[in-house]
């Protein structure tokens, strides 16, 4: 769930917003975010509610105004009643004003340390989470206490962030924007002195010294004072000409006279911890598939997915299909493709073990964390709601890729996916997961015959399959459009230049054998169709076995009923969830017309996994167990 104070006061989950009912919801909602945890007594709840004329149902009121809060934003922040008060817990939720402080004070932090590309980039992250103006559906006593702290913040951010841009020579790009600024706040000395250094830097030394002649006449005007030394070195410094930047390194260029003095102190920030001053952008992607071919639509979607403003909504894709389908290379190479849109880096975690069993998610994001350069909260074993925040508050508003690979459980993959609609995750695994649910679940199928072909040849050499075309399609079909069958194949055959392609399609062809065959080095098929259907439970692989003697042709749910010995609709479902975690192939009979709602859709297995499943024992009797389970 996200909060959102910097514009109108709104609570989001999964990118809708969650309706609000009148003022003083929005106000309660705001005046426990901006708590940061702690208990707001009812006496200030009643004062920014309705200010010095309370109601005399006033504690009845709150009651009810939180009760009917924390309804609407259970289970993912909670309300608490801690006496003399109400305290609000948001978990792992994004709150914009947090991020905002955490940004802006790493942003100060390397800008006094000179590192002005990172204090840049971090001033704008804080910048972007402003909606427009802030509270703008709460109280008046509410707004009147807090916008005017939170506006003079911004401003400082702004100030800040034109020193990185002005210590960068970017003066000629900041110009127009300063001149805006100054016109929208003509009483900050500081912002007025960058706009004269970015005008004299631009040349325009007669407007320079115009602005600064302006703003002497305001400040006598408005407060009846001299412009302070910010203004008055500036001035100095442009009569002299020294605003030049020099022509050495930027890392050696000084500020502008209104310098990184005026920064005011770190504000206390809770609900994060301190940060790693040197921030890294990691690159963790694996290397890119080496001669990757085909998967040319699907490869487009992933890529408009990724670009930036592509979508509005939370930037997540679910790459599915069965082992051995390519979801990994695919999401792999429209990783590396996309590179240039996630500036801040890209994380990558396998969430299984060797032995396939998935990993607890405290340790993926231990990992992750170090490579975010963030020290894990607390000692091992750590807690996972705490592993959480830290990596939700690290990655929100950062432009970051996280590819998140072999997802088996939703509730393990939930808390590794990034905040904010900067951040873009591709998860692949082999079942649909609601957690990821949505319009970007992409469903990989099988290779066409002319992809197979064209990964064989990449994979095995194009001159040794256009020298024999026919046993290479033979080959081609024989996986059955399984890329890592394909990869094998073609591994096999280069690094045997003696073996004719006839003779590896002759060895394929014999289907006892195929999934012997298929096997080189570190790659072997039967591994990975074993490991996939370990994690499985044992219902869906004794279903399997089962429905296998069904063959290769395909089947209506009401077959799968007569094998199983179960009614048409217990089977059907069935079947649909061994289809949802692509175990089986959904098909239509060819000739049948009709839209969704009145086509009878039928399944089939995969030629591969068909063989290795036929080869499983049944462990026992599946109409008991369906029975006990139905």
């Amino acid at each position: 769930m996200d909060f959102h104070l910097l514009g109108p006061v709104e609570a989001r989950r999964e990118d809708l917003r969650i309706a609000l009912s009148g003022t003083k919801m929005h106000t309660l909602l705001a005046a426990l975010l901006l708590a940061r945890g702690r208990v707001v007594p009812d006496s200030r709840l009643s004062r920014l509610l309705w200010g010095a004329n309370p109601p005399a149902t006033m504690s009845a009121q709150i009651y009810t105004y939180v009760s009917r809060l924390r309804k609407l934003l259970e289970p993912e922040a909670t309300l608490e009643r801690r006496s003399p008060g109400y305290a609000i817990k948001t978990g792992d939720s994004l709150v914009d004003v947090v991020e905002y402080e955490r940004f802006d004070r790493l942003g100060r932090q390397a800008l006094q340390e000179h590192r002005y590309e990172d204090a840049g980039s971090l001033l704008r992250n804080a910048l972007e989470l402003w909606q427009g103006p802030m509270l703008v559906n709460v109280t008046e006593f509410l707004a009147e206490e807090e916008i005017p702290q939170w506006e003079e913040g911004r401003a400082a951010t702004l100030e800040n962030r034109m020193e990185a841009d002005l210590a960068l020579g970017r003066h000629h790009q900041i110009v127009a924007e300063l001149t805006r600024l100054v016109a929208d706040f003509p009483l900050r000395e500081r912002m007025r002195a960058q706009l004269m250094t970015a005008l004299y830097r631009c040349g325009r030394q007669a407007d320079a010294l115009h602005a600064f002649h302006e703003g002497r006449a305001v400040l006598a005007e408005e407060l009846g004072v001299d412009p302070g030394t910010d203004l008055t070195d500036t001035h100095q410094a442009v009569l002299r000409g020294i605003l030049d930047l020099e022509p050495e390194s930027v890392e050696r260029q000084p500020l502008s006279v209104a310098a990184v003095r005026t920064l005011e102190p770190e504000p206390a920030v809770s609900h994060t911890r301190p940060a790693p001053a040197s921030v890294r952008a990691p690159a963790m992607l694996p290397p890119d598939t080496a001669g990757f071919t085909g998967r040319g639509r699907e490869l487009a979607a992933l890529r408009r997915l990724l670009a930036p403003g592509g979508q509005p909504t939370t930037r997540r894709c679910l790459i599915t299909g069965m082992a051995g389908v390519g979801k990994t290379a695919l999401a792999v190479h429209a990783a590396h493709q996309s590179r240039e849109h996630f500036p801040d880096g890209q994380l990558y975690a396998d969430l299984t073990g060797p032995d396939g069993a998935p990993k607890d998610p405290r340790d993926v994001l231990v990992h992750l964390l170090h490579a975010l350069g963030e020290q894990p909260p607390g000692p091992a074993p750590h807690d996972l709601d705490e592993l959480v925040r830290v990596y939700r508050t690290s990655t929100a508003g950062r432009r970051i890729l996280v590819l998140l690979d072999n997802a088996v459980d939703g509730r393990r993959l939930a808390p590794l996916l990034p905040a904010g609609p900067t951040a873009a995750a591709l998860v692949t695994g082999h079942a649909h997961l609601a957690v990821t649910a949505g319009p970007f679940t992409l469903p990989l199928e099988p290779m066409s015959p002319e992809e197979s072909l064209g990964l064989l040849s990449a994979t095995a050499g194009k001159a040794r399959t256009a020298a024999e075309p026919g046993a290479a399609r033979l080959i081609a079909d024989h996986c059955a459009g399984l890329p890592l069958a394909l990869r094998i194949a073609g591994a096999r055959l280069a690094a045997r230049p003696h073996w004719s392609v006839a003779r590896l399609a002759r060895r394929l062809a014999e289907p006892d054998a195929r999934l012997g065959e298929l096997s080189f080095g570190e790659l072997e098929l039967t591994a990975s169709l074993a490991s996939w259907l370990e994690r499985t439970d044992e219902e869906s692989r004794e279903l399997l076995a089962r429905l296998s003697v069904l063959g290769e042709r395909p089947f209506s749910a009401a077959s799968a009923a007569t094998v199983l010995g179960l009614p048409d609709r217990r089977a059907e479902d069935l079947v649909e969830r061994l289809a949802e975690g692509a175990l089986l192939e959904t098909v239509r009979p060819l000739g049948e017309a009709g839209g969704p709602d009145t086509a009878t859709f039928h399944f089939r297995f995969h030629r591969l996994v068909l063989l290795y499943v036929q080869s499983l024992p049944v462990h026992r009797p599946v109409r008991v167990a369906l029975a006990q389970a139905g």
